[in-house]
């Protein structure tokens, strides 16, 4: 008889470390957060489908470079001149992939479901930023990198997609699921200055 194998979130073994950090440095949240669905999508900015993507997602695609916005199920995230990820905390991945690519389609664009490419860590307080300016080359300072801003760099050694979530400390940091536990482990260990 045949095993059932689980899914489970790349991050299962560090929540107790990550939750035990969030409990004995005030001023620090550090929590994995439940896996969403994500698109690449590509379209051209200037043409009829980005019409049409502001109308299926009811938010137009953000093209200032490293910007984001939201949507009413997640978020479309600036990755280049005509590129975006984006995420749905409702739909299943295959369904947002499907529904993008027949707007995006008739367009001569593409939509690609890329949901396991990233796990999500949700970083807050008034730790976060100078936690993450330990290994974050990027100026982090609110007046740089205020609320709806986003930024593909690198924390440690890890490539990460990093989004202000407002316009306090509030930041979600996506990363490939076989570097999480790098960047897990490297949250933990350079949170160690605070204590």
């Amino acid at each position: 008889m045949a095993e059932t194998l689980y899914v489970t979130h790349p991050l299962e073994a560090w929540r107790p470390a990550l939750a035990a950090l969030t409990w004995a440095i005030d001023g620090l949240v550090v929590k994995p957060e439940n896996p969403v669905a994500a698109a690449d999508l590509r379209v051209d900015a200037d043409g009829p489908g980005a019409a049409a993507v502001e109308h299926a997602l009811g938010s137009a695609l953000p093209v200032e470079p490293n910007t984001w916005t939201a949507t009413r199920e997640g978020q479309i995230i600036w990755l280049g001149p005509d590129e975006w990820l984006v995420t749905s905390s409702i739909s299943r991945p295959h369904e947002l992939e499907d529904s993008l690519g027949k707007v995006v389609s008739a367009h001569d664009g593409a939509a690609v479901d890329v949901s396991a490419q990233r796990t999500t860590i949700r970083l807050g307080g008034a730790l976060a930023r100078e936690l993450l300016s330990f290994g974050c080359s990027i100026d982090l300072r609110p007046a740089a990198f205020p609320g709806g801003s986003c930024a593909q760099t690198s924390i440690g050694q890890a490539g990460v997609l990093i989004l202000a979530l407002g316009d306090g400390d509030d930041f979600r940091l996506f990363v490939r699921p076989s570097f999480a536990g790098y960047l897990a482990d490297w949250l933990l260990d350079t949170a160690q200055e605070f204590r």
